[in-house]
């Protein structure tokens, strides 16, 4: 079995709103007074704190594959809005959705997790030993990382969201909650990014820390940074300041020499469903292990099983994969022209059937011909979580939910796609924009042969690069926000819906039936805190 994260005390922590949500039982409370005396304490609590990556309502389902997959390159299977796997992907939620309550809850959970820890070790180090006191300066910086990281997530899915910066402010009463406009949100997590980004060693260089396997370093506290300030600089905040900012961020870890492509595209997706730590490319990266329960804080994801591959179970063997995404033939056919090789690593036009043998099953032949054909092409799935393909033994789960895949939340090549789009929007060098977009492609396409031109415009050039991140970071969870920022969410769906159409008159594609401009470009705030909260308001498009 894979090694993981050992989480040795837990951190599932009292939740922030006390007087709107159930009170849970706080270990990081109880022991508050009489732990965390030394760094090697400080570090069996913050590993508590990261724990809230791997749980079902944050990556483990919700963050990465629930609320990410309705955009103009995947869909959920079917072509209805009936039961919890089409409600959210359809946009036809509304603010007593019970995942989108639980999303809230649990990152406001992860937060006073964070700021408990940053409150007892800030309170103790003073006390420490020189060497404790280094580590519990590192420890510092990776939970002001991950705070930032939990507050990220709130206020670009959430936008209007309550700013709770202490425990203490965890206790108020609900009625003197107010939310923050976002950009004093975005500014308090550049705070503590600002903070991590310098106390934090480079991965390659941390000679402190026992591991640094899938925890935060330099490099990831500077590139969630440039991405929060390409967030801040688009849609709904429009702070275009932030452009250069996200430039600069980046331009540190391009120029750092501290990370690097993996040169085998394969070997990217091979290295998360197996465990395989490698700091040069995964910046940062969810954690699974051991799925015991269904219980939504096991260590397990969904990660394949939800999104990948679909495949029949087979008694004792494996587990069923569901294969609830659903990739759009529009993308794929676009995808296909380019003539790039990540394209069939990362769409699969194939099933497991045992009943027909081990080996994958396409889902066209050469007898597959007219509408049959164009039903077969909307069956496709991504690729890059592949059970039977890149899953090996000792990290297999025969399980219909839950797998040990993990899951990436930034990788290196984002950082350098992120780099030229600041690059570009800011003004700066177009050169080191076009090179930054060449480095991701000569990767795919393993040689120079589809470079970029350096005589782009900048217009051109800005389309280039959303369509880079589409092929490059295909259902990885970015695309939506992508639209978002972008301010295009809204008109993507309904030109796609038109192609789709153009394509094939009985194409599926529900989400359209259900989108309304202004709203579904943020979730609802939960009914049942909005109702508790009298000083807080509806998000816009939702109501009072």
């Amino acid at each position: 079995m894979k090694k993981y994260l050992l989480y040795l005390v837990s951190a599932s922590c009292l939740l922030a709103f006390a007087a709107c949500t159930l009170e849970e039982e706080s270990y990081t409370e109880i022991g508050r007074d009489n732990y965390v005396n030394n760094a090697a304490e400080a570090n069996n609590v913050l590993l508590g704190v990261y724990k809230n990556m791997s749980n079902e309502y944050t990556y483990g389902h919700h963050l990465s594959l629930l609320f990410t997959i309705s955009t103009d390159i995947a869909q959920s299977e079917g072509n209805s809005n009936s039961g919890p796997i089409r409600i959210i992907p359809t946009n036809s939620h509304n603010p007593s959705t019970t995942e989108i309550a639980n999303t809230w809850e649990k990152l406001y959970s992860a937060i006073y997790d964070a700021n408990s820890f940053i409150e007892t070790v800030s309170d103790r180090i003073g006390g420490w030993g020189d060497s404790d006191r280094e580590l519990g300066t590192i420890y510092l910086g990776e939970a002001r990382a991950l705070r930032a990281l939990f507050y990220f997530e709130l206020v670009r899915w959430y936008g209007n969201v309550v700013l709770i910066k202490s425990t203490a402010e965890s206790q108020l009463p609900s009625t003197e909650y107010v939310q923050a406009a976002p950009a004093d949100v975005y500014a308090y997590i550049e705070e503590d990014l600002k903070y991590a980004a310098e106390v934090l060693p480079w991965a390659v260089d941390d000679t402190k820390r026992s591991t640094n396997a899938y925890r935060f370093s330099k490099g990831a506290a500077l590139g969630l940074l440039a991405k929060v300030y390409c967030t801040w600089a688009g849609y709904p905040v429009r702070d275009e300041s932030k452009w250069a900012d996200a430039a600069a961020a980046a331009r540190r870890v391009v120029e750092s020499g501290k990370h690097r492509l993996i040169p085998d595209y394969e070997t990217v997706w091979r290295n998360t469903c197996n465990g395989i730590w490698d700091a040069g490319e995964s910046l940062i990266e969810a954690s699974f292990y051991s799925p015991t329960s269904l219980d939504p804080d096991a260590t397990a994801g969904r990660i394949g099983k939800w999104n990948g591959v679909v495949a029949n179970a087979i008694e004792g063997t494996r587990g069923r994969n569901a294969g609830n995404w659903k990739v759009l033939y529009t993308f794929t056919r676009e995808w296909e022209a380019q003539n790039d090789p990540r394209m069939k690593l990362s769409i699969a036009d194939y099933k497991y059937d045992s009943s027909v043998g081990n080996d994958p099953v396409p889902y066209i032949t050469s007898s597959t011909t007219g509408d049959k054909l164009d039903k077969q092409r909307q069956l496709f799935t991504p690729a890059k979580w592949d059970t039977e393909k890149y899953v090996e033994n000792a990290n297999y789960i025969a399980n219909n939910d839950k797998s040990n895949i993990n899951w990436y939340i930034l990788r290196y090549s984002e950082v350098l796609l992120l780099f030229a789009e600041a690059l570009n929007e800011s003004g700066g060098s177009l050169v080191d924009a076009v090179d930054a977009v060449n480095a991701v492609r000569r990767r795919g396409f393993g040689d120079m042969s589809h470079d970029l031109s350096y005589g782009l415009s900048r217009e051109d050039l800005r389309e280039a690069i959303r369509k880079e991140r589409a092929y490059e970071l295909c259902f990885e969870g970015h695309r939506k926000q992508d639209l978002i920022r972008w301010g295009i969410y809204y008109d993507t769906i309904i030109a796609t819906a038109q192609e789709l159409v153009d394509w094939f008159p009985s194409a599926n594609y529900a989400v359209r039936n259900y989108i309304i401009r202004g709203r579904h470009e943020l979730m609802p705030i939960p009914l049942r805190d909005l109702d508790l909260m009298p000083q807080c308001k509806q998000n816009p498009g939702w109501g009072e």
